[in-house]
């Protein structure tokens, strides 16, 4: 089943796509590589969660936030290639946790985006290699970032 198809079926509604808060692009395109810009939970260039993990939010919260990132991620994508069909893989993604000191659940939070992925690509396209660390602040103190490439056709 292709990954528009898979929108339609779990009734996944993707937002507006971003707009970069400074100076750079949503995401760019060298060969057949889709490299797209850390995106955090922004809309209309205020942030829509804000706090550290192990702090002021748990790794529940976190795990949602990544999960919504990943949805403003798509929506980037699918702008940038006119159709998520294009994907051919999700190669590598980093994800960035504001983080509390002694917080070390960084993976966990991040699975909220990856499982995002393998829900809409599949397994074959959607597992990716992946980095899931910790910061001490992020952007206008959102909670999680996350940037990544992909394969496109």
């Amino acid at each position: 089943m292709s990954a528009e198809a898979r929108l339609k079926e779990k009734n996944i509604t993707l937002p507006k796509p971003a707009t970069p808060m400074a100076n750079y692009v949503g995401a760019v395109r060298v060969g057949n590589l889709l490299f797209v810009s850390g995106h955090g939970p922004v809309r209309d260039g205020k942030a829509t969660m804000r706090g550290k993990l192990g702090k002021d939010l748990s790794v529940e919260e976190g795990y949602q936030v990544a999960r919504d990132v990943g949805l403003s991620l798509l929506a980037t994508v699918r702008a940038n290639l006119g159709s998520l069909d294009k994907v051919r893989r999700v190669v590598k993604v980093l994800g960035m946790v504001s983080s509390a000191e002694g917080f070390g659940d960084q993976p966990k939070v991040i699975n909220g985006f990856s499982d995002l992925m393998v829900e809409v690509f599949g397994e074959g396209i959607g597992k990716h290699a992946r980095s899931a660390v910790g910061m001490a602040e992020l952007p206008v103190g959102i909670p999680v970032e996350i940037e990544m490439i992909l394969e496109v056709e």
